[in-house]
């Protein structure tokens, strides 16, 4: 079962759910720079500049939370985000890898 922000635990990962969150080029995109980042690394959801409104990038963190391949937390008066590596890494081994090797 999910926890209170929507975060599932790492059994609960869907295949499916993270193939659909991956297809959206601006999703995959944000995971394609967390990969670059140091493991734990926090960012802000506007720290991407993806060019979209403030609803559409709720949307697109929320889906990204809600298929398990990020954290976001509150901090204050923003929200952090932070790549769920070792949970993606164990669930779907060689993922975060292929996307790492993207063009």
């Amino acid at each position: 079962m999910p926890d209170d922000e929507g975060h599932p635990d790492v059994s609960e990962m869907e295949l499916g759910s993270v193939m659909s969150a991956l297809s959206d080029p601006l999703r995959r995109r944000v995971i394609t720079e967390l990969v670059g980042e140091d493991d734990g690394a926090e960012r802000t959801c506007m720290s991407f500049e993806l060019g979209v409104s403030k609803s559409t990038l709720t949307h697109h963190f929320r889906v990204l939370r809600e298929s398990g391949l990020v954290f976001q937390v509150d901090r204050g008066n923003s929200r952090k985000v932070t790549l769920r590596r070792r949970d993606v890494n164990e669930r779907f081994p060689g993922l975060l890898d292929l996307l790492a090797n993207e063009p």
